[in-house]
């Protein structure tokens, strides 16, 4: 896994941390599934073949048309973008959001931001409504 701008030796201590982070994250035996798919982009059936794997509810993707709502349907799975899972994440607790983000923020250190330099990061990643709610909380 190679990022601009990211070592391959620092990608692979993110993912570690990640899956260290998050181990009932990590989907194995779901490679079986993938060739029985049918996506409009076949790189994608991976996703879809792991979501199935897991009894996932929603596939969390900003490439909504490559994971039409009919086909999803048949595997009762939904699709959401980053925005709109995150501001239904925000509507479960409010409080606990807005904690959240005051601590994220308190952590940004390299460089550091204040709460509303921290909400322009989020719309500049197309996370909008995201950052217009937790705004509105604040």
């Amino acid at each position: 896994m190679e990022r601009k701008g990211v070592a391959k030796e620092e990608a692979a201590k993110r993912v570690d941390k990640a899956n260290s982070a998050f181990p009932d994250a990590l989907v194995d035996n779901y490679e079986v599934l993938i060739e029985s798919l049918t996506l409009p982009d076949p790189k994608d059936c991976h996703v879809l073949a792991a979501a199935i794997k897991t009894n996932a509810d929603v596939i969390v993707t900003n490439n909504i048309k490559d994971f039409p709502e009919a086909y999803l349907d048949a595997f009762n799975l939904k699709v959401k973008t980053a925005d709109d899972f995150l501001t239904d994440i925000i509507d479960l607790n409010h409080d606990q959001a807005v904690a959240a983000f005051k601590e994220m923020v308190m952590y940004k250190r390299n460089p550091p931001l204040d709460e509303y330099e921290v909400l322009n990061l989020l719309r500049n990643s197309n996370l909008n409504d995201t950052a217009n709610y937790l705004h509105a909380m604040l």
